[in-house]
This record gives structure tokens, sequence and C-alpha cells, in this order.
């Protein structure tokens, strides 16, 4: 039996009358990992787009093949948003539907969206978003932590250096903070989070709406025993338990996280400097 011959049958399901009037474009929300979290809308609008543009195509085959879209695929992504921006914004402006999908959850958000977004607004084109999944209120919720005030950072930085600034800038927040990072860096940022926070409640959350969802709760030390001997796959949202306003105003100013961001640093460069 061939791979194409166990794909499971399309799930069929009546789909909603929607309007999508002639050169308008659509971003559309897709699942974080469950694709039974898809909603009848989206599907209805990638159903009746005359094209979608997609973040990665293979990602989304798999999406359509589900649940029996057969609207023409194209990619649009960091390495050819230059090229692909105008050819969309021409499309629009000849009266096409088009509809843009990341690999997971709301274009735009950390992904290269927004360049296409900033396009359409200097060519007087209209947009609109048909909501849908996201990683990042999901973890919110997840956490356990105060949910009234709270700040989305995006993707912490590659280089340990910047990443120890950006993480001493994130804990004077007084609101939850949300981060997006790769599995491969997650101790490392643990461990810069022990040195500047012993005492912070974190939480991450892992493998949203998927069969090994989990979301450990702890301090940086905490959460880097409970990481040992695990088996990371793909983005986790490490969720930073805001200061609140009163202990906050009780913290040290920014000038004194500054110099035990300097320490951290030269402690840093005497190391490298070692003899090995």
């Amino acid at each position: 039996m061939t791979a194409d011959e166990q794909q499971p049958e399309p799930v069929m399901i009546p789909l909603p009358e929607v309007d999508f009037p002639a050169g308008v474009c659509h971003f559309v929300a897709t699942p974080i990992g469950n694709m039974a979290d898809m909603g009848l809308r989206a599907l209805a609008i990638l159903s009746a787009a005359d094209m979608v543009f997609a973040e990665d195509t293979r990602h989304t085959r798999p999406l359509f093949k589900r649940y029996g879209v057969i609207t023409p695929l194209a990619s649009y992504h960091d390495h050819n948003k230059l090229q692909v921006v105008p050819r969309i914004i021409e499309r629009l402006a000849a009266g096409e539907r088009i509809a843009v999908v990341s690999d997971a959850g709301m274009p735009c958000v950390s992904d290269p969206g927004f360049g296409l977004v900033k396009a359409l607004l200097e060519n007087d084109l209209p947009w609109t978003v048909i909501p849908g999944p996201s990683s990042t209120l999901a973890a919110l919720v997840l956490s356990g932590f105060s949910p009234d005030r709270f700040l989305y950072l995006g993707y912490a930085p590659r280089k340990k250096g910047q990443r120890g600034t950006f993480l001493t800038e994130a804990l004077d927040e007084p609101g939850t903070v949300l981060i997006l990072e790769s599995c491969h860096r997650i101790r490392s940022t643990l461990e810069i989070l022990a040195e500047l926070a012993p005492e912070r409640t974190l939480a991450i959350a892992r493998e949203i709406t998927k069969l090994h969802e989990e979301t450990p709760r702890g301090t940086a030390a905490e959460l880097l025993e409970i990481m040992v001997g695990r088996k990371l796959k793909g983005e986790l949202v490490l969720v930073i338990q805001g200061l609140g306003k009163r202990v906050r105003d009780e913290q040290p100013g920014p000038s004194s996280r500054q110099e035990k961001q300097n320490k951290r640093s030269a402690r840093i460069e005497r190391r490298k400097g070692d003899p090995k």
C-alpha cells in the first residue's frame, strides 16, 4: 500500500457561506498543533480564495488534504518576500481573492506576514483577519499567571549576550511576559534566568493542543531539572510571572539591573579567556 493510499479520507464538513469581496486580502489563522482546531469560517475562506500564500506549502498541504481544500498554494516566506509581495499586490489590484496563512497560528505575528500588511497599507488595499488558534494566548492561560496585563516579546535573540540583556529588561516588567524560544536554546535561556532572577516563577508551555501538552511551572533551576533527559521539539512559549506594580516599585532600578548584567558579561568574557 502506498503512502497516498494510507492517507485518511478528507473530512468533509458543510461550510458556512462567506463574503469574500474581490481584491481583499485575508489573513487566516491555522491550528498550532491539533488539526481539529481549524475553524469553519477559515476553511470557507481558504476554499473560496483564488490563491493561498503559505509560509511553507509542505506544512500547509496536509491541512488542505485533511479538509478537502483544493485552492492553489504558493509560498511566501522570509527568503522570497521581496519578490512575492509585489506579486500579491498585483493580484489583489487585479481583483483576485487572496488568503495568507502561516505554519501555525495567526499570520503576521512573529512571521513575515507583516511585510505584506505594510505593502497593503502603502497601496491602499484592504485586508482583514480570520481569527483562530494562538500559541501565546493559550500559553498565557496555561501558565496560571495573571492575564490582566501581559507583554508579548516574540523570539528571544539568538546570541547569548543579547539574550541576557533582553531577559534583564523582560524581568523588570510588571505584567506577565511571553517569549518564544527554540527547543535548542531553552536550557541556555533558563540558565541565564537562574542567574538573573533565581526566585522568579516561570512556566514553559510546550506541545500545546497536542497529545503530550504540558506546562511545567517553577523557578528557572527547577525547570532545568525537569528538562533533563527530555527530547524537546519545535518552539516553546516561555512565560515569566510579572513583578506586579507594588513589587516593581521596591525592586532595584534599571541601573542596578544593568550593573548585574555587566558583571555577568564580564564573567563570561573571563571564562572565554581561560586556558582550555
